[in-house]
């Protein structure tokens, strides 16, 4: 009896704070100087590719004479142009079309400036520009033959001759037009609507990941869950940006399956590391696809806008592959799109590798377990 009372009125030592718990000074600084670390290359990963990208390496198809070309190009920055010869208008329009090239000047009697805004905006815009180039050296070589003629009737003392040859002259001053031949969406006039959706895709992927590996087990099981979110999700955004937003254009299904098979691939990568090196796996996912392949993904300008070779570089990541080939089937039908395709392929079956190959490297230690 007294053994139990004794028990029963000890003191729980249990509830008492218990002393040396906190953590340690310089464990909380480097706790802060990591975050801060963190902060900082987030913010290098988001604003690096837009504080360093210029106008370099443009591809334009141009139509003339060498002399008429070498006139126009002259005037741009060194380096800013790729200038590619075309026959007449209409290869160069297929140029555009083909993607090969962001636009295209047309030199001689009738000039134009060709633009595809649906391609990128900023391009279309820095070609544009051109235009007014164009039309200024047309007038500064109209105003130079004016004042030459002007000057030979002086001579000959025939002013009101001269005068009338000047207004003739004058009246004959060809405009440069601008063309659109691939233009955006009416509903997405500014062309904001592909650019602003590469980082939900992108987020999207990581989610559908991040759920499969914390709460599905089992190989099968998580290659299964990951095929059918990359389905039902496809079908799901398409339906957003195409059926509601209207940003993207031709097939709703060839569409949908572009998305699904993109954020299927980002599902797989992530799921994969995972399952091969445990939780990190997780964080290394999401650094790939967030803060590498995200901002090199070159939705917002060209990818010869971005160092070199980094526009290139984003072009064999998911982001980068899914946003150009939903632009390409939305916009240029004519353009090839096997590279994308097979990126997004490419990823989506390395993930299904990294998945059997991290189930079969912890069978063992569940075997002992």
């Amino acid at each position: 009896m007294s053994t139990t009372a004794e028990r029963t009125q000890a003191p729980d030592h249990r509830s008492e704070p218990t002393t040396g718990t906190h953590t340690p000074w310089p464990h909380a600084l480097r706790t802060a100087l990591l975050a801060a670390a963190a902060v900082c290359t987030v913010l290098l990963a988001f604003a690096w590719p837009s504080v360093t990208a210029k106008v370099q390496d443009l591809p334009i198809a141009a139509v003339g004479t060498a002399d008429q070309i070498s006139q126009v190009t002259s005037k741009a920055p060194a380096g800013a142009l790729d200038v590619r010869t075309a026959s007449s208008r209409d290869d160069a329009v297929n140029l555009i079309r083909q993607r090969d090239v962001y636009g295209a000047i047309v030199l001689g009697a009738s000039p134009e400036i060709l633009v595809a805004s649906a391609g990128s905006p900023v391009a279309s815009q820095a070609v544009t520009q051109m235009g007014a180039q164009m039309q200024s050296q047309i007038q500064t070589q109209a105003i130079a033959k004016l004042q030459e003629a002007l000057a030979q009737a002086a001579a000959k003392a025939q002013a009101s001759q001269g005068g009338q040859t000047a207004q003739g002259q004058s009246a004959a001053i060809p405009q440069v037009t601008v063309t659109d031949v691939v233009p955006l969406s009416s509903d997405d006039a500014r062309g904001t609507g592909l650019a602003v959706a590469g980082l939900p895709l992108a987020m999207g992927g990581m989610i559908g990941g991040v759920l499969i590996s914390l709460l599905v087990s089992g190989t099968w099981r998580r290659l299964g869950a990951i095929l059918a979110y990359g389905v039902i999700a496809g079908l799901g955004l398409a339906g957003i940006l195409q059926g509601w937003f209207h940003t993207l254009l031709g097939s709703y299904w060839t569409n949908a399956g572009a998305i699904g098979l993109g954020i299927m691939a980002t599902a797989a990568i992530i799921v994969g590391l995972n399952a091969l090196i445990g939780q990190p796996g997780i964080a290394v996912g999401a650094v790939i696809t967030l803060f590498i392949g995200n901002p090199l993904s070159s939705l917002t300008q060209p990818k010869e806008f971005l160092p070199a070779p980094w526009g290139d570089v984003g072009q064999w990541l998911v982001p980068g592959a899914s946003g150009t080939l939903l632009r390409d089937l939305s916009y240029f039908p004519e353009a090839a799109t096997a590279f994308p395709w097979l990126v997004l392929a490419g990823w989506a079956v390395a993930g299904a590798i990294l998945i059997a190959v991290g189930h079969f490297r912890n069978a063992p230690a569940v075997a002992d377990a």
